[in-house]
């Protein structure tokens, strides 16, 4: 059997990984400021984090929601701390598609509508109503076709108002910072009228954090820049640190019922216990702090680089848009450079390293992207 062979692959086979170094096959070490897609939160292979999963796989690696799992509790509780979210309820789940896919099933389910408001260059996941909300006829298939979904420009204040006159809409999905997007932020004052609008509307305001929140951008979710609270928030990426868990933070005005959601994974206790390992991490190295410092410092000096269009993002979530004369310049910093990067088209190169790397994997990377900017 082979592989369906839907991934265009870079030619390096990873091998090992520590913080924010990898190595490859041949022994080359690398800079990884991507952290595969912004998964990578407390670093390669965190001591703390090994030692949690390895803990508890001895005890127990896995039981269905069909019994007590007290460390699910801890892990609600560390989150609602950690979070500022401390009266939210949480589903657990897989995917940051599955939290998506369950908080437009929540707030479909709360006010018995259909029409869902999502803005264009979103990207919300792979499978069905996510996917359907998504802002890439590439990826929809026929069988995910829905007329229930209204695309609008991002930040405007007219259409978004427009829509809600003329529709009953059940939830605005939003990401704080559009990743796959290229890296465009909502604007607090957006976000404002959102909660205001769903407030007039009885809709419900759903929060994508998966790729933009747990304190990559110095705040837990980006969407707190805001300072207004959204009905539901999604997570999953940055939440295991590699491990396979997601998860939506639930506004208490809604009230649960036996099978309404439900998933065999989610929760369970590997996964519950690499999410708390990266929880007391980022506690305990107050990496959002870190992430805040770091993020304004690499922003600061991109920003003084000759020849890049723009630099966008918060934090470590940062996009630097190049010129179409420069769009090598992505694939020369993985093979002259060692440095892996992340990207948007058509130019854009994304940083979604680890929360706690320091001024000096900052520094190596400014270096080599002002060598690349002053080639001919």
């Amino acid at each position: 059997m082979n592989l369906f062979d839907v991934y265009p692959l870079q030619d390096v086979t990873i091998v090992r990984a520590e913080g924010s170094s990898v190595w490859d096959d041949k022994g080359c070490e690398y800079l990884d400021l991507y952290g595969g897609h912004a998964v990578i939160s407390i670093g390669h292979t965190n001591p703390h984090w090994v030692k949690r999963i390895e803990e508890q796989l001895h005890k127990i690696s896995f039981y269905s929601n069909s019994i007590k799992i007290p460390i699910q509790n801890e892990l609600a509780k560390k989150l609602g701390k950690v979070s500022g979210k401390e009266d939210y309820q949480l589903f657990l789940c897989n995917s940051g598609a599955e939290a998506n896919e369950n908080a437009l099933k929540l707030a479909s389910f709360y006010n018995s509508r259909k029409k869902v408001i999502a803005f264009k260059k979103s990207f919300h996941g792979r499978t069905s109503l996510a996917v359907a909300a998504t802002d890439n006829p590439n990826i929809v298939a026929p069988v995910n076709e829905t007329n229930n979904i209204l695309f609008l420009p991002l930040n405007d204040d007219f259409a978004l108002k427009g829509a809600f006159n003329n529709h009953l809409i059940s939830s605005v999905i939003i990401e704080g910072i559009q990743g796959v997007g290229g890296i465009n932020e909502a604007t607090p004052e957006f976000l404002r009228t959102i909660r205001t609008l769903c407030d007039e509307h009885n809709a419900v305001f759903i929060a994508d954090s998966v790729q933009c929140g747990y304190g990559r951008t110095g705040q837990f979710y980006a969407h707190d820049i805001a300072g207004v609270n959204a009905d539901i928030y999604t997570m999953a990426k940055g939440m295991g640190n590699g491990f396979p868990v997601a998860a939506i933070s639930i506004a208490p005005k809604f009230t649960a019922k036996h099978f309404m959601l439900g998933t065999t994974f989610g929760g369970n206790h590997l996964a519950c216990s690499a999410a708390l390992a990266v929880l007391e991490v980022m506690e305990e190295q107050q990496l959002m702090q870190n992430a805040k410092s770091i993020g304004a410092y690499l922003i600061s000096e991109l920003k003084n680089i000759p020849g890049i269009i723009a630099v966008r993002g918060r934090g470590l979530m940062i996009g630097i848009e190049l010129p179409e004369d420069k769009k090598e310049v992505k694939k020369n910093l993985l093979t002259r450079h060692s440095i892996f990067t992340g990207e948007a088209k058509p130019n854009v190169i994304r940083l979604l390293p680890a929360l706690n790397i320091g001024k000096t994997e900052a520094d190596k990377f400014l270096s080599a992207l002002k060598a690349e900017m002053l080639k001919d």
